[in-house]
């Protein structure tokens, strides 16, 4: 992918925004009589890109749109639609999972391969995300990585959603990335868990007999009483809402919370593993 952004996902909701924000770069251009080349040049893009950007098939970055702006003297009018780039810059299903995480009063997430997004530091989730097969290409990471960090708002929500985690001890040993990357993703976690609205709880690998070796689960309460989940191990691996099949992960994320350590052992479970380090 070219620097200046990203292309636009095929279905994509935030297309016609994309398209508007083309279409006004494409007229303050002719209105500065400059050419497609020209502009190009101007920019330190090709033809071929200014082009995509102005149809709507290419994401522009927020610092395309501020240059654009002084390139073309458009006062303003450019650079103000840096927010509307900034939300459509994420993957479509980040953006989705986003707007769920906003909405929800509680949340209730289980995860037993890896730490979870919304506890991940920025360099854990950069060594992590570089695991990922087929690998991401670098402006390809930097977005990934940008919506992982972008979902952390959760936590700085006014009034802030009820949180609980509750993670397997392997996701707390197994060094991603290296051995300070896990130590600063440790010590991070213990000060995430000391926040009044949040409950982190560490399963013990030896506490085998619980119905969390399905796979991750993750459920989403909103005001309404509605709901949305997601397990590995059931229903295809889709987000459900039906009341009947949110009652079936509530069940099994009861289970689990009760049979993980309390979140005070928990905290002392996670400095020991620190200290182990």
């Amino acid at each position: 992918m070219d620097e200046a952004g990203w292309d636009v996902e095929p279905g994509d909701e935030i297309a016609p925004v994309v398209e508007a924000i083309g279409h006004l770069i494409k007229f303050h251009r002719e209105a500065a009589g400059m050419r497609v080349v020209d502009f190009g040049e101007a920019m330190g893009y090709g033809e071929d890109l200014i082009r995509k950007v102005e149809r709507g098939a290419r994401i522009p970055r927020a610092e395309f749109l501020v240059k654009a702006d002084e390139v073309l003297r458009a006062g303003g009018a450019i650079s103000a639609m840096r927010p509307h780039v900034e939300r459509a810059r994420y993957p479509k299903k980040v953006r989705e999972l986003a707007q769920l995480e906003d909405r929800a009063v509680e949340l209730l997430l289980y995860s037993n391969h890896n730490i979870h997004g919304l506890l991940q530091t920025e360099e854990y989730a950069r060594a992590l995300l570089g695991t990922w097969r087929p690998a991401y290409s670098p402006d390809e990471l930097e977005r990934m990585l940008a919506a992982r960090m972008a979902r952390k708002s959760v936590f700085e929500r006014s009034p802030a959603p009820e949180l609980s985690f509750v993670q397997e001890e392997v996701t707390l040993r197994r060094p991603i990335g290296d051995t300070m990357v896990l130590r600063r993703q440790l010590e991070h976690m213990l000060e995430v868990a000391k926040l009044p609205y949040v409950e982190l709880q560490v399963m013990p690998t030896d506490r085998a007999n619980h119905p969390g070796t399905g796979g991750r689960i993750q459920v989403l309460k909103f005001k309404d009483g509605s709901g949305v989940g997601r397990t590995d191990g059931d229903f295809g691996g889709r987000p459900i809402s039906d009341p009947r099949q949110l009652r079936v992960l509530d069940l099994r994320y009861g289970i689990i919370r009760a049979q993980a350590l309390t979140p005070g052992e928990s905290l002392v479970f996670i400095e020991q593993a620190l200290g182990e380090l």
